[in-house]
């Protein structure tokens, strides 16, 4: 079996240097020349690992993506319905209040109308994911009895409406800081015992 390829130090420092910059200017006041001055190397390199500076952003948004939705964030099997929420529930707020989940948000939603794919991209990898294996959750759960008949995917986007709340909102616009991890277990518990107590059969 093939062995995988050593981590190339060279797009590992260009990465972080950009991450870091994209974060404290914005994408378009980010020069290639400052991504470079930060990290070392030359444009040639850039060109060579990434094609341009967008396609640098595009692969910092997957990287980082695929890191925050990865599979920490989808429970086992082996867990009630109830853990099971309780947990992704936990665990998106967590991200929350990760500033550079925070700020990977804010910068793709300044850059997507310039770039609608990069948008469109990190929703797929991010929170169409997320929804889907809560859909796929709720969809097993329903034909085991657990909970009331429904329509999966739009379940799912409720559940995440709950865990969201306002405080979704007031972080990404800078109305509050970080959830502590006592606020993040209310809010967790509260959106999870709200969306079961409606969707439990009754009697």
């Amino acid at each position: 079996m093939t062995e995988p390829s050593p981590p190339d130090p060279r797009r590992a420092a260009l990465m972080s240097a950009a991450a870091d910059l994209f974060f404290e200017r914005g994408y378009a006041a980010t020069s290639i020349d400052a991504i470079i001055d930060r990290a070392g190397g030359s444009k040639r390199t850039i060109y060579a690992l990434f094609g341009s500076k967008e396609g640098l952003f595009e692969a910092l948004v997957r990287e980082n993506t695929e890191r925050m939705f990865g599979a920490a964030l989808f429970g086992g099997e082996e867990l009630s319905l109830e853990a099971t929420l309780r947990d992704f529930a936990t665990h998106l707020l967590e991200l929350f209040t990760n500033e550079r989940t925070v700020g990977l948000y804010q910068v793709v939603v300044a850059e997507a109308g310039r770039l609608p794919e990069l948008a469109a991209s990190f929703y797929r990898l991010g929170p169409e994911r997320g929804r889907a294996w809560i859909a796929q959750v709720l969809e097993r759960a329903a034909a085991r009895g657990e909970i009331l008949p429904c329509e999966p995917d739009l379940a799912a986007g409720q559940f995440l409406g709950l865990v969201r709340s306002d405080v979704y909102y007031e972080i990404v616009l800078g109305l509050r800081g970080p959830l502590s991890d006592a606020e993040i277990r209310h809010i967790a518990d509260a959106a999870v015992d709200t969306f079961l107590d409606g969707m439990r059969p009754r009697g």
